[in-house]
């Protein structure tokens, strides 16, 4: 069962934090006593002794001398201020202390939620707004976690300490100071509710306003085309009024009721002084007594003040709990009970995979997988052939239980797929897309995650597993040990490398694979045995060069000449960086630019740079950063931008700051001469080699372990596994001839048996957020390994290595045969070229499985649906529309219109508008011809089903530039124009295979 989020703040505070917000309510009484104490102290001060009658003053039966008394009395007074200070430091931090804690549970709640969300809901909702409500919208919600009880206790404490102190001076004055309090507690908070309701009307017209800048942001060049913006800046003037008048009201509400309430409470101070200097001046009460209730009165404005912020922060609080919980409670979440913990047992799934009567329906209640009846047998090849994209999809899903079906059930073996444990699934099932999500951390991160299910062990840090689990969070701790190689039948991690190898091995992605390892870097502390064997493999890898014709393509290192693909820096000191050289790294090795001052080569590294910079703003100019020749420049942008500015205030005579220099020394650690070319000076060169015979030991030295020296017996720190076995660097011009000599090179450490432990090395590769910096051609391998490196019973592969060649394809599919011998697998993509090789063969049509009942239409539906549904099912069975969802086919056959025609006849004349639409040939043919004055027309090509005419004049927008003539009789669908454009406008696949199609008009 799931337990539902709590639908009032003030229920989830109570139930997570009753037992602590008790504490700091005992240890909040404990103020009131000293508040007592500073109010009565200063009276005592005043009346008994300042005023007092004698030199010698009685004292509960003790004689103090007028000067001593009154030093006593502001001792104590200070030493109540000072405990009352300490008192309040403490009760806030405690205050701070439950507001985190219970923030981090409401967070690690809202997490764990989105965990279980099914996966449509993520179709439908926006990431940005749930990163936004986890976030910044509920980090006000933690203040009130905080002061839930002791905020209003403390405040209205406060106030009757002060009330109470007040009476005892006088009864008048007590009643004076809360005799306004009732009218302000029902006035203030009516006025506020007014405000809220404003407040709720703006963030209604805001979310609009934002709505319309994005369309107008979108849609600038067709309001400029069609001359719409100043109907569309008259919208906006329109938004703006309305939000303008909204907040106008709050402002004169909002600061009315400020009016009000200072009004109110300044009130009261004119009574005391009225009323009060005249029981003065009567005698009947003291002046101390006055001044001290004056004192006490201007506090009690505070505590006050802090109780009507306090009521409308918790009415606001809760307005953003409610819209938080709304959002974070969809229909179809996977059960608790179901998803945390680990399951009482991992039964295998190696029975059938059953589905019985399977329908899904998406948001708007239309079919996606309809009346899905089918047995896959248990250890067995099966493919799936699913045209349609949103078919292979959700077909992948409601077998992983990320979609749940509307009707009909799955079982495995005899399990009902509903009511495993996600553990079982996780465990069980493994699954694979060509759009792997890959998260940030490194490549072996993302390969294990199916083998780090739960901690083997205690982390290292016992108090902060505590405190996790005291605000509600996992105690498994990231330290701990993760790995669990037995569920992938390994015993170690070298079986697990090799299970890995072989996968990868099987799927032909191990030269790939490789060429990425040999481009990481090596740490020699790390990998001692690889390292030397890398130093030990440079004659053989020489040589392999040298016999292949390759070796004048590599810069190879040495210590009498100057290496082009080396930083001119680099070059000077004969080592490499070891971490990226900026800035502020320079500014920092301050013993490394004592030097450089002392040698005097600071003057040639910056006549260096000047010549540099001089050379790159004539090729590239000041602003020409975003040139692609420019960002292949290991030279940052920003660097190069600020040595200009530097460069040009030096000439106009401004005197380099530290900072300056520090900046304009980075150049020569960024820029290499084969990347500028025959433009970089020889003089220069030579230079360097020359300083470099003189200091480069000294240079060296100063430079710490930020560098690596270049040594031809040792691994080189900073260099790639391919640069140390190659002892160089390829050169920038070398092009196909640089694939080769890496070709090369990875063929030399294979056939030197270094491949797996190179291979190790890509496990290491670090992964950018989201995966970006991976290409398909590294990411796809990646999720199929992660999906079958733990053993499953079934494995689903959907689209898997779509990026590979068929030949490639159908060796991963003979080879996980091989390598999963009991594994049921299922592959689910558009097409296969040979299917006979598989087990068993399915067709998915229109979300129907073709050739059983099920592909019929049924009798029930009405006529229009009957013809709407053939609409679909024709325009998602061409290439061009396969990729697209099905709820835009449906819009897009709603528009579409059946077009037929007999042999002969013409559908459209050049030069007509394209008003009428494109055409999809369904069946039937079509030959295009292009008329000439005064000479035979001229076929320009002949097509026929799945074809579709006239795509381009609807597009730009341009007449018909060639006649359509029906060559047979012909069947068309006839697609307005604003439902095309919407499609390609809206759909990424559609409009790339739109513009292969374009593509290939050029190419003809």
């Amino acid at each position: 069962m799931d337990s539902p989020i709590e639908r009032n703040i003030f229920s989830f505070i109570f139930k997570h934090s009753k037992r602590d917000q008790f504490i700091l309510l005992l240890v909040t009484l404990t103020l009131f006593p000293m508040l007592y104490l500073t109010l009565e102290l200063p009276k005592r001060i005043i009346n008994d002794a300042i005023a007092a009658q004698s030199d010698v003053v009685e004292f509960y039966g003790m004689s103090f001398t007028q000067i001593h008394f009154l030093l006593i009395l502001c001792g104590l007074f200070l030493l109540s201020v000072i405990l009352h200070g300490l008192m309040k430091m403490r009760i806030n931090t405690m205050k701070g202390v439950l507001a985190e804690r219970m923030l981090r549970r409401y967070r690690y709640g809202l997490i764990a939620r989105i965990l279980r969300f099914p996966q449509p809901y993520f179709e439908r909702t926006s990431q940005g707004e749930l990163v936004s409500m986890v976030t910044s919208e509920s980090e006000p919600m933690g203040g009130l976690m905080g002061d839930a009880l002791a905020q209003p206790v403390l405040q209205a404490g406060q106030m009757l300490t002060i009330l109470g102190f007040l009476f005892a001076q006088s009864v008048t004055f007590g009643l004076a100071a809360c005799a306004l309090i009732p009218l302000q507690a029902w006035l203030i908070p009516k006025l506020q509710r007014r405000i809220n309701l404003l407040n709720k009307k703006r963030v209604v017209q805001v979310r609009a306003l934002a709505a319309e800048i994005g369309e107008s942001a979108s849609g600038a060049a067709t309001l400029r085309v069609n001359g719409g913006w100043r109907y569309r800046m008259a919208m906006i003037t329109d938004r703006l009024g309305r939000l303008y008048e909204i907040r106008f009201d709050i402002y004169q509400k909002k600061f009315f009721m400020k009016f009000l309430n200072n009004f109110i409470t300044q009130l009261t101070p004119f009574f005391f002084f009225s009323i009060g200097g005249y029981l003065v001046i009567q005698g009947q009460v003291s002046l101390g007594a006055l001044v001290a209730a004056l004192a006490a009165y201007k506090d009690l404005s505070s505590p006050w003040k802090e109780l009507l912020d306090y009521y409308n922060q918790a009415q606001d609080m809760q307005l953003r709990w409610e819209t938080i919980a709304e959002r974070f409670a969809p229909n179809g979440m996977i059960d608790e009970d179901k998803f945390y913990g680990q399951p009482d047992s991992l039964p295998r799934l190696d029975g059938d995979v059953v589905l019985d009567g399977v329908t899904v329906r998406d948001a708007d209640g239309n079919a996606v997988l309809e009346d899905i009846t089918a047995t896959l047998p248990a250890g067995r090849s099966i493919a799936i052939t699913a045209p349609s994209d949103e078919d292979r999809r959700a077909l992948a899903q409601v077998m992983t239980r990320e979609t749940m079906p509307t009707s009909g059930r799955i079982r495995i073996g005899d399990h009902a797929l509903n009511d495993l444990h996600q553990g079982v699934i996780a465990a069980r099932i493994g699954h694979a897309t060509s759009r792997p999500v890959l998260f940030q951390g490194t490549f072996g991160d993302n390969i294990m995650m199916a083998l780090k299910h739960q901690p083997h062990g205690e982390g290292k840090d016992a108090a902060f597993a505590a405190e996790a689990l005291r605000a509600g969070n996992s105690d498994d701790m990231l330290d701990a040990p993760w790995l669990d190689h037995g569920r992938a039948g390994a015993e170690d991690d070298d079986a697990l490398l090799d299970w890995w190898l072989a996968l990868v091995g099987g799927m032909g992605s191990s030269p790939t694979l490789f060429r990425r390892a040999t481009e990481q870097r090596i740490d020699a502390a790390t990998h001692p045995d690889l390292a030397q064997r890398l130093v030990d493999l440079r004659p053989d890898v020489a040589a392999a060069l040298e016999q292949a014709d390759l070796a004048r393509h590599a810069y190879v290192f040495s210590e009498d000449a100057y290496n082009p693909a080396l930083p001119v820096a680099e070059n000077l000191l004969f080592a490499t960086a070891r971490q990226p050289v900026t800035p502020a790294f320079i500014a920092g090795q301050t013993e490394f630019l004592r030097l450089l001052a002392d040698l005097g080569l600071d003057r040639d590294l910056l006549a260096l740079t000047r010549d540099v910079i001089d050379l790159l703003r004539q090729i590239f100019g000041i602003d020409g950063t975003d040139h692609p020749l420019f960002r292949k420049l290991t030279l940052d942008a920003e660097t190069y931008e600020a040595a200009v500015t530097i460069l040009s205030r030096q000439r106009e005579g401004t005197p380099l700051t530290p900072a300056d220099t520090a900046l304009l020394l980075t150049v020569p650690f960024q820029i290499t001469s084969d990347q500028i070319g025959a433009g970089f000076p020889d003089e220069i060169k030579d230079r360097v080699l020359e300083m470099r015979g003189l200091h480069a030991p000294a240079l060296q030295a100063s430079m710490g372990a930020a560098f690596a020296p270049i040594r031809a017996g040792e691994i080189v720190a900073g260099l790639t596994v391919l640069e140390n076995a190659l002892f160089g660097k390829i050169s920038n011009g070398a092009g196909s001839k640089g694939d080769e000599v890496r070709a090369k090179v990875a063929e030399v450490m294979q056939d030197s048996g270094m491949g797996r432990d190179v291979m190790r090395l890509i496990l290491d590769v670090p992964i950018a957020l989201g995966g970006a910096n991976l290409p398909a051609f590294y990411a796809e391998p990646a999720a199929v390994s992660r999906a079958a490196i733990k053993r499953p019973d079934v494995l689903i592969l959907e689209s898997a290595l779509a990026s590979f060649d068929a030949a490639t394809q159908e060796a991963m599919f003979e080879n996980l045969r091989r390598l999963l011998p009991d594994t049921t697998l299922i592959f689910i993509a558009s097409g296969f070229d040979n299917a006979d090789a598989f087990d068993m063969q399915l067709e998915l049509v229109d979300g129907r499985i073709v050739g059983g009942t099920a592909a019929q239409t049924s009798t029930e539906d009405s006529a229009t649906s009957a013809d709407l549904a053939r609409k679909v099912q024709a325009l998602g069975s061409t290439d061009l529309f396969s990729g697209v969802s099905r709820k835009q086919l449906r819009l897009l056959a709603f528009g579409a219109r059946w077009y037929s025609c007999a042999a002969g006849d013409y559908v459209f004349y050049k030069n007509d508008p394209p008003a009428d639409g494109a055409y999809m040939i369904l069946e039937g043919e079509a030959d295009l011809w292009l008329p000439r004055a005064g000479q035979d027309k001229q076929l320009i090509t002949t097509v026929g089903p799945g074809a579709l005419v006239g795509e381009l004049g609807l597009i730009r927008n341009e007449p018909r530039a060639l006649d359509m003539q029906a060559k047979t009789d012909l069947t068309c669908l006839r697609i307005g124009v604003e439902e095309f454009l919407a499609v390609v406008e809206n759909d990424a696949t559609t409009a790339f295979k739109l513009l292969q199609v374009v593509a290939g008009y050029v190419s003809t």
